[in-house]
């Protein structure tokens, strides 16, 4: 019973600790040394928040071009994405909109003409040898081609990028992978870069006289030679992409829309949390402990991986946290009915969590199948909501599953069988653990 008493206070203590640094942050100052965890609500450190809720910029690029296939356009995507990367706009979003165009949302951005004018050019292809000299352009290639199989006759099948050259680049190459395969390990390398990034640097073992050759080693899977070739592509573009559009727009749904949601937020969890001890009584409180701890561990996650927040993405942790609670409806209610056939609280709390996993599981696997699926084919808020509503998911099934589970087998290890504390009305009096 003591350990039972040691171990619920303790878990107590750091639930609401965290709870409390995660949505509050704190800041401790002793003497020389200081230690402080920003909030979650900062806006500079703590969880990012979208176009919806601060403001920022939207830009709209235009292909000058009378067509443009998928392929190109995806290649226009990538580029801006990379540089947005660069310049430290992780938080932005970068969509297709139509066959020529392409949208760029960046949150809170303080200089939007000097992003434009760097966003604004043509990606630029070079290789270059270890001394840093061009031996060849972008303008020089054909295409690069992502491929599964065998570079050669003895090798096993492996992930490699297929380089095709115009005829004017391979006199140039030649030249080139000749002088770089007669130097010593370590400079026997032509390095493929876009836009001063250095995408590869692969090694030259032979003179390439031709005008295909093959980009091999180092890649794990298909995305690391899709992402190479698609780069490559970029820097070949018959086209370049002009800003069509340009706007600076303050919080789309008004600025007082965080708050107003948070607002609404609040009070759903606190009816929530109400509707819990009144229907499930000490059960109930145990799962409004873990809600708690749930919501300490999302603003954790949010924070810590500075994700980008939307009011999409407000409803998306919102959804999750019903989820969260109705985890803990089915394992009272598995509960309920072991109780109600005359086992003892031990055994009921067991049996309940038991017979309760398999549908808890299935549930949360559809609405994280349901999540990827509109991530991988939604844009922007679609896509914030996609990110908020896997992460709550994944969130409320731990804390469901295991938090629960643990604080309430401490309650029975204090021997607190009375089975009107947990909702069922048995004669006879009280129970045995």
């Amino acid at each position: 019973m003591g350990k039972s008493i040691t171990k619920l206070v303790i878990a107590l203590i750091v639930i609401v600790l965290s709870a409390y640094i995660a949505l509050f942050g704190f800041n401790i100052q002793l003497s020389s040394w200081h230690i402080s965890y920003p909030s979650a609500l900062d806006a500079d450190n703590g969880i990012k928040q979208g176009l919806d809720l601060v403001g920022g910029s939207v830009i709209t690029y235009e292909a000058q071009a009378d067509t443009a296939t998928d392929e190109e356009m995806d290649s226009v995507k990538n580029v801006l994405r990379k540089r947005l990367d660069a310049l430290g706009y992780n938080e932005a979003t970068v969509s297709r909109q139509g066959d020529k165009k392409v949208r760029v949302e960046i949150p809170a951005i303080q200089d939007p003409e000097e992003a434009v004018q760097t966003l604004g050019q043509t990606a630029k292809l070079s290789f270059r040898n270890s001394a840093g000299e061009t031996v060849l352009d972008g303008v020089d290639v054909a295409r690069a081609t992502a491929r599964f199989g065998q570079v050669n006759e003895t090798s096993s099948a492996v992930h490699y990028v297929e380089l095709t050259l115009k005829e004017s680049g391979k006199d140039k190459f030649a030249a080139a992978t000749a002088a770089a395969a007669s130097k010593p390990e370590g400079e026997n390398y032509i390095a493929i870069m876009l836009d001063e990034q250095e995408l590869s640097k692969p090694r030259v073992q032979e003179t390439i006289n031709s005008t295909s050759c093959v980009i091999s080693g180092g890649f794990t899977d298909a995305s690391d030679t899709n992402e190479l070739a698609t780069l490559i592509n970029s820097g070949n573009l018959p086209f370049s992409i002009k800003d069509v559009e340009l706007r600076s727009i303050g919080p789309t749904l008004g600025e007082k829309a965080l708050e107003t949601s948070l607002m609404a937020a609040a009070i759903g969890i606190l009816l929530i949390l109400i509707f819990m001890i009144v229907c499930y009584r000490l059960p109930g409180l145990i799962a409004d402990i873990s809600l708690i701890a749930y919501i300490a561990i999302v603003a954790y996650i949010m924070a810590q991986f500075r994700i980008n927040l939307s009011l999409p993405g407000i409803a998306g942790i919102i959804l999750s946290v019903g989820m969260a609670v109705d985890a803990n409806i089915v394992i009272f209610a598995r509960m309920k009915e072991e109780l109600d056939l005359g086992k003892t609280i031990r055994a009921s709390v067991e049996a309940g969590f038991n017979r309760a996993f398999i549908a808890i599981l299935d549930a949360n696997i559809t609405t994280l199948i349901a999540a990827v699926v509109l991530y991988y084919f939604g844009t922007g808020p679609i896509q914030g909501f996609a990110i908020t509503l896997g992460i709550g998911t994944i969130v409320s099934m731990f804390t469901a599953i295991v938090i629960t589970k643990f604080l309430l087998k401490q309650l029975v290890g204090l021997k607190i069988t009375n089975p009107a504390l947990y909702g069922v009305a048995r004669k006879g009096g009280e129970d045995r653990a």
